[in-house]
């Protein structure tokens, strides 16, 4: 019996590594490219006012749309390379715990009988506040 439970944990354990990797390394590995050309910079550029209110480099707005718009593998992947501070990993923790998957927990909602905007609009608008109010507030 132990033995079958034990097989069992394993064969999931790896195949939640291979789902996993499936979805960070690529990411990891665009965003290392990317920050390779000129393209992570501007995009960097233009978002840098909205990342800098929360305390982050501008680079870092593709950890924030991934993570909202896939899941937050894809996000920690596509930070990992930026080689954030704690308290940068920290506000953009807290910022994708509040605002994360939403396509995903949008249809979840609208079957729920929520409308979808406004629900979206919410969670990123608490996320960004919260997130700043961090940043802020941190000695």
């Amino acid at each position: 019996m132990f033995f079958g439970i034990l097989g069992r944990g394993l064969k999931s354990g790896l195949q939640t590594t291979r789902t996993l990797a499936l979805i960070v390394v690529p990411v990891y590995l665009i965003i290392t490219l990317l920050g390779k050309t000129p393209a992570l910079e501007i995009i960097g550029r233009i978002f840098r006012p909205l990342m800098e209110f929360i305390g982050l480099p501008g680079e870092a707005v593709m950890g924030v749309v991934l993570g909202n718009i896939l899941n937050l593998y894809a996000a920690i992947g596509a930070v990992t390379p930026l080689q954030l501070s704690s308290k940068q990993i920290t506000v953009f923790a807290l910022l994708l715990l509040i605002s994360h998957s939403l396509p995903i927990e949008a249809a979840v909602s609208r079957m729920a009988g929520v409308k979808a905007w406004p629900f979206i609009l919410l969670r990123l608008g608490v996320g960004f506040l919260l997130a700043a109010g961090l940043n802020y507030f941190w000695v």
